[in-house]
């Protein structure tokens, strides 16, 4: 025999309440975050003061530089749509750890000391992402219908 309690019921309710929700702010966030996360990619490209504040690309074809550029664009649109949007917050959470590692820990340890702090913040909130999914308003909601 099974017996409900009034803090099992409760915390049901609230469960039940919060899920809508958590799944719209799951879902503006990511579309905010990879919204600003597509200028970053677009700066590799030159626009929006480039790389060197000058509107400076990097060279075509450079690796990591254009080729990292080109993985932010397309992954940052894939995850403001909510196409493959796992698969995409995974792809950007290596390219984010990548980039912390190579450009800026040489340069400092602490994030603070190597300014290396967009790029950590990038990278966990990507895996997060790829972790819980991407919230309500993506195009993967649509498939799984």
């Amino acid at each position: 025999m099974t017996t409900t309690t009034a803090r099992d019921t409760q915390s049901r309710t609230a469960a039940t309440t919060t899920a809508p929700v958590t799944g719209i702010v799951v879902g503006a966030s990511r579309i905010v975050i990879s919204f600003l996360f597509g200028f970053h990619g677009l700066q590799g490209f030159g626009f929006f003061g480039g790389i060197d504040g000058q509107g400076g690309g990097v060279p075509f074809g450079s690796f990591p530089g254009w080729w990292g550029s080109l993985l932010e664009l397309v992954g940052a649109v894939l995850l403001l749509v909510g196409l493959a949007s796992r698969p995409a917050a995974i792809l950007l959470s290596g390219v984010m750890a990548y980039a912390y590692f190579t450009v800026h820990a040489p340069m400092g340890l602490l994030p603070l000391q190597n300014m290396g702090e967009p790029a950590a913040v990038y990278s966990w909130v990507f895996l997060l992402f790829a972790a819980i999914g991407p919230g309500r308003l993506a195009l993967d909601n649509l498939r799984k219908r």
